[in-house]
């Protein structure tokens, strides 16, 4: 006797999740064949296998017939292991051997061969999806419900294995239902400012470029510190809002990287992918399109060490992204665009050897050597910086001081007052950053004086800015007058972002 069933289960397109029904047909006959339906790729059709093994391990009895199974919409192509828990079920359902699963109920996750449940990348943004579609109970397994219990709205448990599921769905037993841990509990300790010793112009710069979410380029030699000075940043940058921890989280999740001690992202992200890295491994990509270096860096930083030793055309990628605040990846497959909102911050030495015009005079590279070193670079990349700075070496006493510098939680304290000022001045233009003022709205908000537009005028033409960086140079001034609390940029705060132009 033939019999049908749905389960509801989630999928995930890009990093954004949907409903799924599985339906599964299960009819009697001679023939055994089990059919999946509905755009799987190669992962969802060996769930048959998967399947087949913990039903008959569990002690059920696969039925001898055919099994057809569709996942609805069965025009999106479907990927990854979730759909192995609600097909297990679904062919238990059909077959009579589980009573109908309640209609207010989703499942996913993957199965071992012998009903062991284990985790799916992808779980908050199913579990957001979910909500969305009006289910009220959601069972995935155990490590995936630290976070999916983050969606908030929905009942969420976690089951090791299928046999503790079933015991829940047959009313012999509970499952207890996952609660989100507390934010705090999942914050870990960042390096400090205080530790940097010297170097009171970077800091200085660095401050101005996350007060107002500008990009940076740090040049110097060997053991300046710019490395030490970029890992800081996220520890001056402002705590990130709950909608800002699940966004973040919905991207790495897709990517893999959340887990039962990391079940979301509470610290704003810090990339340092090796200088190495191809055009998909930063971009984005693969044959299904999924969330590069520029994505998981979303709402964070993004630290590109050795800048001119990356390959050029994997650099060239970063242009559109840093204008628009997001990518588009296109193949075969389809197209998605995930979010790319970051601060940029790049290092690099002043040449191939990383000596010239430091004090010892052990640079052995030739002016033409230099140049060509420095062109690997390309213009349009570098007009995409905000604020350019040399960073010298250390002198000896300063490196030997005993007394500590500042703190970073003065100075995030000073971002966070100057980040309020322009969430106010931008409120209802969609954005909340200087380093993003556009149109009308920086036209009034960086006007200036006639002694500042005589600077400007001059600045404009001695460093050969372009229309792009004139703009950038007006609001890296107008974060510096944020921090100082003026209302206007006066010409102390212009010559500051000027400086920051000149320097390289």
């Amino acid at each position: 006797m033939a019999g049908t069933t749905t389960v509801r289960s989630m999928g995930v397109h890009g990093i954004r999740g949907y409903g799924v029904t599985v339906e599964c047909y299960a009819a009697h006959g001679v023939q055994s064949p089990f059919d999946i339906v509905g755009l799987p790729d190669a992962a969802v059709k060996e769930a048959r296998e998967r399947v087949r093994a913990a039903v008959r391990s569990r002690g059920f009895r696969f039925p001898p017939g055919r099994i057809t199974v569709n996942l609805a919409p069965a025009d999106t192509r479907k990927g990854g292991t979730v759909y192995d828990l609600p097909i297990f079920l679904g062919v238990l359902t059909a077959t009579e051997q589980l009573p109908p699963l309640p209609e207010d109920c989703a499942f996913f996750g993957e199965l071992s061969l012998d009903g062991l449940l284990r985790p799916v990348p992808g779980a908050l943004s199913m579990a957001l999806a979910a909500r969305r579609e009006g289910v009220k109970r959601l069972f995935v397994p155990a490590a995936n419900a630290d976070e999916a219990a983050f969606a908030q709205g929905l009942e969420v448990y976690g089951a090791e294995d299928v046999g503790q599921l079933l015991a829940h769905l047959r009313g012999e037993t509970t499952l207890t239902r996952a609660e989100a841990p507390p934010l705090s509990s999942l914050a870990g300790p960042m390096p400090d400012f205080a530790d940097v010793k010297g170097q009171e112009d970077v800091k200085r710069a660095l401050e101005v470029a996350v007060a107002g979410g500008h990009n940076v380029l740090l040049s110097g030699p060997p053991g300046a510190g710019k490395s030490m000075l970029a890992s800081r940043l996220p520890s001056i940058l402002p705590a990130m809002t709950l909608g800002e921890m699940l966004e973040t989280t919905e991207i790495h999740s897709i990517a893999g990287l959340t887990g039962p001690h990391n079940p979301i992202v509470v610290q704003r992200p810090f990339r340092s992918p090796h200088h190495t890295i191809s055009s998909s491994g930063l971009a984005g990509g693969t044959a299904n399109p999924r969330p590069g270096e520029i994505s998981l860096a979303h709402n964070g930083v993004l630290f590109l060490d050795e800048l001119p030793e990356f390959n050029r055309q994997t650099l060239e990628v970063l242009r559109q992204p840093l204008e628009t605040g997001e990518v588009t990846i296109s193949r075969a497959a389809g197209a998605e665009t995930f979010p790319s909102r970051f601060m940029l911050v790049c290092a690099m030495n002043p040449c191939r050897c990383g000596w010239y015009g430091h004090p010892s005079g052990r640079c052995t590279c030739s002016e033409s050597a230099v140049r060509a070193y420095r062109q690997r670079i390309s213009g349009p990349l570098l007009d995409r910086m905000d604020i350019m700075l040399s960073v010298r070496s250390l002198e000896f006493d300063e490196l030997r001081a005993e007394s500590a510098g500042e703190s970073s939680a003065a100075i995030r304290a000073r971002v966070e007052k100057a980040r309020e000022v322009q969430r106010k001045r931008m409120a209802g233009s969609g954005e909340t950053l200087n380093a993003r003022l556009s149109g009308e709205l920086l036209r009034t908000s960086c006007r200036l004086d006639a002694s500042s537009e005589s600077m400007l005028r001059a600045a404009y033409a001695r460093l050969g800015l372009t229309a792009r960086s004139h703009d950038k140079v007006l609001r890296v001034a107008r974060t510096i007058a944020d921090l100082a609390g003026s209302e206007r940029i006066e010409a102390p705060h212009l010559a500051e972002a000027l400086q920051y132009r000149a320097q390289l």
